[in-house]
């Protein structure tokens, strides 16, 4: 086809592979700041102009046909260099610019942030990000992300990874609970008590503890020096947010799981610790993840404004997240 009747095809051919990634009419009008009537008709217009259906719709979902779907595989790696082409001839214009799209998990990013971006937005006021709180795995290249932060033990090897901190989960659980049912001295004991679950996945309810080899030896004539266990564990609660997982167990409700970040603050000096660690002896294996990254669909060209925000949340996660807390008395 000519150049000069390809040319008003171009933005109608994007508009295909971002609806491509959103499979949604609506989402693709408010990321593309158009109306969805005028992103329906510019897809019919396309589908006319190429003589053949390009998507099918039906009240409850959007899809590509065949034909849609060779064209937008065909298209992505194009538009994926332009857009790297275009981002790298902006940044030579000096102060970084432009819009950052981000997400990342609702407590984390409520807590700890949202302060960040506060500051970076004063600091870089040509900068704008539109920031997405959610739980759920989020395909970055596919629903047109820059940058995700995510607790992992080990990144996708198609990202960019940029380490920000270490984290950690901890058992714990509220001093009147502790008070009310007694403290656990041994993860099997946990099958008697209230054990409050981070809906994860399928294996929500089953918790495997390991032991450092130090704790191995300080306890090895007490039962034995088993340090690896998986215990099964059910309690009233199931939730999938830290924060009301956090509030449920400071109401006293029993044990649970929490990720450092959203442990509560330490309690004044002198006061009483708003939650105690159980087993302190015992690590939880392959929970929350191990490091907070930052990552990205590898590129060959990383924005500017990224750059920045990366080195940004860098220098604000780089103490971690201090905590809060005491062992209960007693055995453990």
């Amino acid at each position: 086809m000519p150049s000069d009747q390809l040319a008003p095809l171009v933005a109608d051919l994007h508009l295909l592979t971002v609806l491509a990634a959103t499979r949604s009419f609506t989402e693709t009008a408010r990321r593309l700041g158009l109306s969805k009537a005028s992103a329906s008709m510019r897809i019919s217009e396309l589908e006319r102009s190429a003589g053949v259906l390009l998507v099918r719709r039906t009240t409850r979902s959007v899809g590509l046909t065949e034909a849609g779907q060779q064209l937008v595989n065909d298209m992505q790696p194009a538009f994926q260099r332009i857009s790297d082409s275009y981002s790298a001839a902006r940044d030579l214009a000096g102060a970084p610019r432009g819009l950052i799209r981000l997400t990342a998990p609702v407590a984390l990013g409520r807590q700890h942030l949202a302060p960040c971006i506060a500051d970076f937005l004063r600091q870089f006021p040509e900068i704008h990000i539109e920031l997405e709180l959610t739980d759920r795995f989020v395909n970055l290249a596919n629903e047109g992300f820059d940058l995700a932060i995510r607790h992992t033990n080990a990144p996708p090897e198609t990202h960019v990874a940029w380490v920000l901190c270490e984290t950690r989960s901890l058992l714990v659980a509220s001093p009147q609970y502790i008070a009310r049912r007694g403290v656990p001295a041994h993860p099997s004991e946990l099958t008697a008590h209230d054990c409050l679950l981070y809906l994860r996945d399928s294996h929500a309810g089953s918790w495997t503890f390991a032991r450092p080899a130090g704790a191995q030896a300080r306890r090895k004539a007490a039962d034995g020096a088993v340090d690896r266990i998986g215990v099964n564990v059910a309690g009233s609660l199931r939730v999938n947010n830290s924060e009301v997982l956090r509030d449920a167990l400071l109401a006293g409700l029993g044990i649970g799981l929490l990720p450092d970040f959203s442990l509560p603050q330490a309690a004044s000096a002198g006061g009483p610790a708003p939650l105690v660690q159980v087993l302190p002896d015992w690590q939880v294996q392959g929970f929350f993840g191990e490091r907070i990254y930052a990552l990205r669909p590898w590129s060959a060209q990383v924005p500017k404004a990224v750059q920045c925000l990366v080195g940004h949340l860098r220098q604000g996660f780089a103490n971690g997240f201090a905590g809060f807390m005491k062992s209960p008395a007693g055995p453990g």
